[in-house]
Order: C-alpha cells, then sequence, then structure tokens
C-alpha cells in the first residue's frame, strides 16, 4: 500500500504540468469552439429559438459558481495545502479538503433551490428584452443547470487538491468531457425538446466532469467525511480568505452580467454575436494564460512555504516571459484574422462577430498577462488587493459598456472596447504594486527581455499583414476545409517568424522550443 501512494504521489515536473495542460487545454478549446460553432449551425440567433436564451441562462449559475466557490478553489485554497505538505503532513490537507467540500456543497445546495424556483425572477434581470418563447427557452435551461454549480464546486475542490500533489490530468479532463456532452446534446435533443437540449447536455456533463475528478483520488489515500472542521487553524484561514477572493470573482461575473444585458438592449442576436466574438477572444487567454499559470500556481505557493523568495521571483519571471512570448502572436493572428475565425464559428457572414473580436484582440494579451499577475498575489496569501483593483476595475467596466455600447456610438463593439480599456488598466495597476512591493522582481534582464520582444513583434505583425494580403477572405470562401486551410497557412507563417525571428533575437523560449523540436526529429528511433 505504501508504494501504491508514493507512485500515485509522485509530482510531475512544472514543464510536464505546463505542457500536459496546454495540450488539453488546446483539446478543450477546440471542443470549446466547436460546441459554438455547432450551436450557432444547428439554432437560429434570431427568432423565437434564438440562441441569445441559451447563453443568457448561463450567466446566473457562473455569477453564484465564480461568486461563491471559485474563490475557494485553487488561489485561496492551494497554498495553505501546500504549507501542509510542506509538513508532509497528508491526513491534515484532506481534513481540509474535506471540510472546505461539504461547507460550499452545502451552500451551493441551497443556492441551487433558489435558481430552480426563482429562474423566471432571474432570467428578467439577466435579459428582460427576450420574447415570450425565448424567455421560456431561458428559464428552463437555467431550471436545468441549477445544480451545476454544486458539481462544478465538488468538482474543483477535488481537482485543486491533487494539483497540491502535482496531479493534472483528472483536472484537464473535466472541460473535455463537459464540452463533449454539450455537442452530443446538440444531435440527440435538436429535433424534440431544442434549444432546451443544451441545458440537458450541460447538467450531464458537469456530472460527468464530477465523476472523472473522482477517478483522480486513486492512490491518494482520501476518504471522505460528513464533517466541517470548524475549528481548525487553516481551514478558518481558508474562510478568512474567501470573502474578498469572492467579491473579485462575483464583481467578474455582475460585469458579464452587465454585458449581457447591454448587447439584448441593443437588438435581437447581439448577445449571442458578442458571446460567440468573447469565446474566440477568451480561447487564447484559457490555452496560454490560465494553463499555464495554474500549472506554476503550486510551484510558486511552494517556494514561499519553503522561505526562498529568490526562487519565487525566477520562477514567476520564467513563467511571465513565457505568457508575453506566447501571446504576442495570439493576439496579432486574432486581430488579423478576425474575420476568418468570425466566419468559422458562425457559418454565416458574421461582421458583427469579426468588428468585437477586432476591439477585443488587445484584451488577450492583458487578460493572459493577468492570469499570472494575479497568482503573484494569491501566492503571498493576499486576496484583498486584487479585490481592490478588480472593484476599480470592474465600475470602470460598467461606466464605459453603458458611455460606449450605444447604437449611436460603438454599438456592441463598444463592449469589447471597454473590455480592452479595462484589462490594460488593470494589469498596469497590479504591475504597479508589485514594483512597489518587491523591487528585486522586475530587474535589468527582464526590461532587456522586454524590448527585445517588442521588435520581435514588429516583425510578427507584418509577416501576418502580408499573408493576409496573399490570402484574403473572399465573400465565396465558406466551410471548414476552406476557411480553415486559409487560417493555417497564415498561422503557421506567422508562428514560424515569430519563432525564427525571436531565436535570432536570442530570446530563451524560442531556443528552448528549436532545441526540443531536433530533439524529437533528430533523435534515433529503436527497432
Amino acid at each position: 500500500m505504501k508504494k501504491t501512494v508514493t507512485k500515485a504521489t509522485r509530482r510531475i515536473s512544472l514543464p510536464g504540468a505546463a505542457t500536459l495542460l496546454v495540450v488539453s487545454m488546446l483539446f478543450a478549446q477546440l471542443l470549446g469552439f466547436l460546441r459554438t460553432m455547432m450551436v450557432n449551425g444547428n439554432f437560429s440567433h434570431l427568432g423565437p429559438d434564438s440562441t441569445d436564451a441559451y447563453f443568457a441562462a448561463f450567466k446566473i449559475p457562473d455569477f453564484f459558481f465564480y461568486t461563491l466557490a471559485a474563490g475557494a478553489l485553487g488561489v485561496a485554497f492551494i497554498p495553505i495545502l501546500s504549507e501542509r505538505l510542506q509538513k508532509n503532513d497528508r491526513k491534515g490537507m484532506w481534513v481540509l479538503s474535506n471540510s472546505l467540500m461539504n461547507l460550499m456543497a452545502i451552500i451551493m445546495f441551497v443556492v441551487g433551490l433558489g435558481m430552480l424556483f426563482g429562474a423566471r425572477w432571474l432570467m428578467n434581470i439577466v435579459a428582460p428584452d427576450l420574447s415570450p418563447e425565448q424567455m421560456n427557452n431561458a428559464v428552463a435551461i437555467l431550471r436545468i443547470i441549477s445544480f451545476n454549480p454544486l458539481l462544478f464546486t465538488i468538482t474543483g475542490v477535488l481537482t485543486s487538491s491533487q494539483q497540491t500533489f502535482g496531479r493534472f490530468f483528472f483536472f484537464a479532463m473535466t472541460p473535455i468531457v463537459y464540452n463533449i456532452s454539450i455537442i452530443l446534446s446538440i444531435f440527440i435533443f435538436r429535433d424534440n425538446i431544442g434549444l432546451v437540449g443544451l441545458g440537458v447536455g450541460a447538467f450531464i456533463g458537469a456530472f460527468l466532469s464530477f465523476v472523472v475528478a473522482t477517478f483522480g483520488l486513486r492512490g491518494l489515500n482520501y476518504h471522505w467525511r460528513p464533517t466541517i472542521k470548524f475549528k481548525n487553524t487553516d481551514f478558518r484561514r481558508i474562510l478568512r480568505q474567501l470573502p474578498p477572493r469572492a467579491l473579485d470573482q462575483g464583481i467578474d461575473s455582475v460585469n458579464s452580467i452587465v454585458e449581457t444585458n447591454r448587447a439584448r438592449a441593443l437588438g435581437e442576436g447581439f448577445v449571442s454575436s458578442y458571446e460567440n466574438a468573447f469565446t474566440l477572444h477568451t480561447a487564447p487567454i484559457f490555452l496560454i494564460g490560465s494553463s499555464i499559470s495554474i500549472a506554476a500556481f503550486p510551484r510558486l505557493s511552494e517556494r514561499l512555504a519553503q522561505g526562498r523568495p529568490d526562487l519565487f521571483r525566477k520562477d514567476f519571471l520564467d513563467v511571465l516571459k513565457t505568457l508575453m512570448w506566447l501571446s504576442i502572436p495570439a493576439v496579432i493572428v486574432a486581430y488579423f484574422c478576425r474575420g476568418y475565425l468570425a466566419r468559422l464559428i458562425f457559418k454565416r457572414g458574421a461582421p458583427d462577430i469579426a468588428l468585437i473580436l477586432g476591439f477585443l484582440s488587445i484584451a488577450i494579451f492583458f487578460r493572459i498577462i493577468y492570469t499570472l499577475l494575479s497568482r503573484y498575489f494569491y501566492a503571498h496569501k493576499d486576496t484583498v488587493t486584487p479585490l481592490l483593483v478588480s472593484i476599480f476595475a470592474i465600475a470602470l467596466n460598467i461606466i464605459l459598456a453603458f458611455a460606449l455600447a450605444r447604437p449611436e456610438s460603438y454599438g456592441a463593439a463598444g463592449l469589447a472596447l471597454a473590455q480592452s480599456i479595462v484589462a490594460t488598466a488593470e494589469v498596469t495597476v497590479l504591475f504597479v504594486v508589485i514594483v512597489l512591493r518587491d523591487k528585486l522582481m522586475f530587474n535589468r534582464d527582464f526590461w532587456s527581455y522586454v524590448s527585445k520582444l517588442v521588435s520581435v513583434s514588429g516583425f510578427t505583425l507584418i509577416s501576418a499583414f502580408i499573408m493576409v494580403s496573399l490570402i484574403p477572405l473572399n465573400l465565396n470562401d465558406t466551410g471548414f476545409f476552406v476557411l480553415g486551410f486559409k487560417l493555417s497557412l497564415i498561422i503557421i507563417v506567422v508562428l514560424m517568424v515569430h519563432l525564427s525571428v525571436s531565436a535570432l533575437f536570442g530570446l530563451s523560449q524560442a531556443k528552448s522550443v528549436i532545441n526540443k523540436a531536433k530533439n524529437i526529429i533528430l533523435s534515433p528511433v529503436k527497432i
């Protein structure tokens, strides 16, 4: 038994964890892209079965999950678990996990009942301008997924505990299972219960994600207990950190609800257009920012638990440089290929989606960087600073949304413009705070790297402009293969130019990729 536990708790390396999460998130994002594309292809964004109802219905469950549960998972939870692991106190880790899961499950069950019985009232807040048929669809979907936050919460506690042990696989699998379930529901329910079937698929996906997470406990010697250890000192520490983190996440969700409300006020179909563009813009954020930052967070927390701020700085800057290097081509491709991407995901003419994505492109870079900067504070068990910055940022975003998202102004694109302005401001403030707190963090080597990356970005941008000019988007370009072929050619050339010029400028990330490729290509094969 001892041998099994030792093998099960063997830690994966930071590059290995990052690679696993990037690959799995890539697959999950492709499935998410496919899911949205197939929803668009099988349901109209106008009329009684408008996808506006589908997108709006998920706002309330997301709000409660992020407000009440997400703050407890990972950033407020993993650092304290890491301390326990450093003391080799696995029993104490599971006591904390068990207590948190039981407490949050009770809270989310009550919330689920509230959504189940108050669905119509809640939907009238999110999207009051829906037609009677659309409102009925939205209410039905909300009632079906009312207990999804409960399932996601339990899943999140289990996978966060597994991450502390360096086990990321089952965490990475949960969004894949969730997306596959919704995709299958399109074909199963399209011709009988229609749009409401997407809610059924989402509920089944949430349940299957929970099942997958339980498999990740194998070999970790966890046994569920129906107890909550309120007197446990570390459990109280977690609870003290929850309110600011919960408010931080909740403010973001309120902002999402406001954006949905404003998009609906512009007319029918704008909620779907904005959500489609937002999905395209979040793909690189999750793929690059979230996956790498999640993989790095346990290591960063561990460095501080070891009392090694010097190693914390080194690891933090290495990850930050990698995020910056990877995000540049993502932003450039998103902007120059916005028309290709919009038509690919929507299948029909999608000028609104392309316009919105163009304004969201700048936000991609800053949202990716934010995923790591915020974890600097969470690793230091500081949840207040990100909260205060978020309050400022979201307040600014709501003001800008009402000012810019008007028919006589920028329309739905105004919501995207507000997002980019706010993302830039939020990262700038966090960056300044880090500089004031730790003057050793951003040294001369970092600023030298930034200057080289700016130069590299110029060449990457020019290559994208040339490729889009050589392979333009024509009016009759439709279909996955035509658009996918053109898009693939552009992306490949842009990435190759970015990699090659980065290597010429001596950026370590490019050298690492090239050396890895050489090892794979030139390594002898045993026969």
